[in-house]
């Protein structure tokens, strides 16, 4: 078998086709599939995953949906302890690749910590995927393999329009696991976007971070991270999920109708589709083999400015160590 591709947020808009285009023009990868709730019958998305697993049975093809809450760091340390000990014992193929997909925003709420002490949408998008990652690199992965961060042009000033305030990182990243509301008190909308698009920052100077090490590493340097925008998805279900009114109606009667003309003017817009077959050819290796880096779409290209000042990725490297409570590799690391 090629090898086993976790998949977080494995019942999400992106991530049903981009498992379906694996399993239809790639079989015979194992896949793990985590999700919240694996439910068929609590979970609607769950259900629709499922539905696509059963278009696709047989030996070439292997999945198992599992649970897993990134918003629980002991239970992303037990989920690796749990992969690791397969691929020990041989039931489970070593890992091809881990897309990072799960993502968390709150637009319409007052910002909370998770049990681990951590802004909910830092600890989902960044820290738990990055305690995953590091957890099963050194003794999980195959050579050759892939780790795909979910990246967005939100983590670039001026290039999303639900941005209020500039994503930058505050000098004491402790700031970042902290609940006080941003700017000005009350504005959900404008802090819950900040803090999403800070998230995504992070994750994007982590990857920058992360590769620094794998290329230095004798036993890890054919393993690359990628990190990819992978456009507006304009019939995400993200658009209707924990956001105001007023974006959940832009959604319905603008972004989806309209769509096409629309990505005349903006080819970043595009459908969840389309994004979730770059994110399966990124997944598997089709896609610029052995390449790291930033990518918009399948483009090769440039992250913003703030996400490439290599001081503040090493700051924000080994605050993740701290905050995901992993030990590096080894003390180069």
């Amino acid at each position: 078998m090629p090898g086993t591709i976790i998949i977080t947020g494995a019942n999400g808009s992106l991530a049903i086709p981009a498992i379906e285009h694996i399993l239809t023009k790639y079989p015979g990868y194992h896949l793990v599939l985590t999700v919240r709730n694996p439910s068929a019958d609590a979970d609607a998305n769950t259900k629709r995953l499922r539905a696509v697993l059963d278009r696709h049975p047989g030996p070439a093809n292997t999945a198992s949906v599992r649970a897993l809450d990134l918003a629980d760091l002991s239970a992303v340390h037990a989920f690796a302890d749990a992969v690791a000990a397969e691929v020990e014992a041989g039931t489970l193929p070593r890992i091809a690749s881990i897309v990072c997909n799960a993502y968390y925003w709150n637009l319409v709420e007052a910002p909370v910590q998770t049990r681990d002490g951590l802004e909910t949408a830092l600890q989902v998008n960044h820290v738990a995927h990055a305690a995953l990652v590091l957890r099963l690199l050194a003794s999980s992965f195959a050579p050759g393999g892939r780790i795909v961060f979910l990246g967005t042009n939100a983590t670039d000033p001026g290039a999303n329009p639900n941005e209020k305030y500039p994503p930058v990182l505050p000098d004491d990243l402790e700031d970042l696991a902290r609940v006080p509301e941003r700017v000005e008190p009350g504005d959900r909308a404008g802090t819950g976007f900040y803090r999403y698009a800070v998230s995504k920052l992070a994750v994007t100077m982590f990857a920058y971070a992360l590769n620094r090490r794998l290329e230095k590493d004798p036993d890890l340097n054919t393993v690359t991270a990628v990190t990819i925008n992978p456009g507006n998805l304009a019939d995400s279900r993200a658009l209707q999920t924990n956001t105001p009114k007023s974006l959940s109606l832009a959604q319905k009667l603008v972004l989806k109708p309209l769509r096409p003309l629309l990505s005349l003017l903006d080819p970043l817009l595009r459908t969840a589709a389309a994004a979730g077959v770059d994110v399966a050819e990124l997944a598997t290796g089709h896609a610029h083999p052995g390449k790291r880096g930033f990518y918009t779409l399948l483009k090769e290209s440039k992250s913003s400015e703030e996400s490439l000042k290599v001081d503040k990725q090493e700051a924000v490297w080994k605050k993740t160590l701290a905050w995901a409570k992993v030990t590096p590799k080894n003390d180069e690391w």
